[in-house]
């Protein structure tokens, strides 16, 4: 919610959080995010995160009940890319099944 409606940063508007995991003790929250764009893109949404990064703690240690604000650290999703590659290639693996088996009709 801080990210979505508080840090007033371009370079975040096509960021997308995808998962959030804390430690144990709850010392260092890790952020996963994807950017909908190509790699310079996703440079400048990190420096931007970066950028955000004492704000946002700063913010969440005035809204959460814990003795110490936990590390925010955000790592780019690689999720959604491999997965995308992943189709790509059944895609091309179904392609070649295809052609080596023609179109499909049954010959005599």
């Amino acid at each position: 919610m801080l990210l979505m409606r508080e840090v007033r940063d371009p370079r975040l508007a096509d960021v997308t959080v995808t998962e959030v995991r804390i430690t144990p003790d709850l010392l260092i929250a890790r952020i996963y995010y994807t950017v909908l764009g190509d790699a310079e893109q996703e440079r400048e949404a990190a420096a931007a995160l970066e950028s955000a990064t004492g704000y946002l703690r700063t913010q969440l240690a005035g809204r959460v009940r814990l003795r110490l604000a936990p590390e925010l650290v955000f790592e780019l999703d690689q999720s959604a890319a491999y997965a995308r590659r992943i189709d790509k290639l059944l895609d091309q693996i179904a392609e070649s099944g295809q052609d080596e088996d023609g179109d499909g009709s049954a010959s005599a």
